[in-house]
């Protein structure tokens, strides 16, 4: 009889256990038996795919805790699966499970995947807050152009605190009956310009 490497012993105890692992997760048990076998097979192509599973895990017991039908709770997950892939198709193999969860959320509220990989581009990783601000900014009524626009502007200068602090900064004048493209605006305009003069980004700017 032929012994397998250790190292290919390994990887097929690996391969072989993992589906194992996954159905025996007592977490599953919250899951209606219509739904369980086939999230559990989700979550194994996810793991094969080399994609974060967990993500879809609390997908799916979200819709158990919510009472939702099984095929709902199937379709969410397997939505949730397709988007995590797209995520990684636009910012590289290399992006994190974070970065992961945060552009399938940019992806969800609208935004275009070239979007995604033109900020992959422009700042180094990790990349999970400005595709959060992004993905929030979108979500807000920021039209996506704007919004994409701005945070693309941002990013290449600006630290995380402070993109949190532009998106709230927007959110407020919103909620004080700015249009939201008009918000963005003005608040990428301060922050622009106070950095040519050498100011602050984080600092307030004067509403007009």
């Amino acid at each position: 009889m032929r012994l397998l490497p250790p190292a290919w012993a390994a990887a097929l105890a690996v391969a072989t256990l993992a589906p194992r692992a996954a159905a025996q997760d007592p977490r599953l048990a919250r899951l209606d038996p219509g739904a369980r076998a086939s999230v559990v097979a989700l979550l194994d192509s996810a793991r094969t795919a080399g994609l974060p599973a967990e993500p879809l895990m609390q997908r799916a017991l979200e819709g158990a805790t919510k009472g939702a039908p099984p095929e709902r709770v199937v379709a969410a997950v397997r939505r949730l699966a397709v988007d995590l892939g797209s995520a990684r198709d636009a910012l590289g193999p290399k992006a994190s499970a974070p970065e992961l969860e945060a552009g399938a959320a940019a992806l969800r509220a609208g935004v275009p995947p070239a979007i995604l990989t033109r900020l992959h581009t422009a700042r180094r990783p990790p990349l999970t807050v400005p595709l959060a601000v992004l993905a929030d900014l979108v979500a807000g009524g920021v039209p996506v152009d704007s919004a994409g626009a701005a945070i693309l502007t941002l990013a290449r200068t600006t630290g995380d605190a402070d993109l949190v602090e532009f998106r709230r900064a927007v959110e407020r004048d919103i909620a004080l009956g700015a249009p939201p493209a008009a918000a963005a605006a003005v608040r990428l305009s301060s922050i622009t310009q106070g950095a040519d003069r050498g100011a602050n980004p984080s600092q307030q700017p004067r509403r007009p």
